[in-house]
């Protein structure tokens, strides 16, 4: 059994104003945890630098990254 579904299952037995105090609780809880920053995807991180990344720069990367892969399995059958 899950937490979650530990919580739910306790949750379930007690009484409709215990229930709103772990509400309350859940809450508090949340409200002390730092708000999270939406993540920028690495396109918009790297904007300031004004780089242009083209289709063609990405397939000649990947065939130089799995060029010596591939060699290096082969080598190793």
């Amino acid at each position: 059994m899950t937490v979650k579904e530990a919580v739910l299952e306790k949750l379930e037995t007690l009484p409709v104003a215990k229930q709103q105090e772990v509400l309350d609780f859940v809450e508090f809880l949340e409200s002390k945890q730092p708000a999270r920053k939406p993540r920028r995807s690495l396109k918009g991180s790297l904007a300031h630098l004004n780089f242009e990344w083209t289709e063609e720069d990405m397939r000649q990367a990947r065939n130089e990254m799995w060029r010596g892969y591939t060699r290096d399995t082969e080598d190793h059958l």
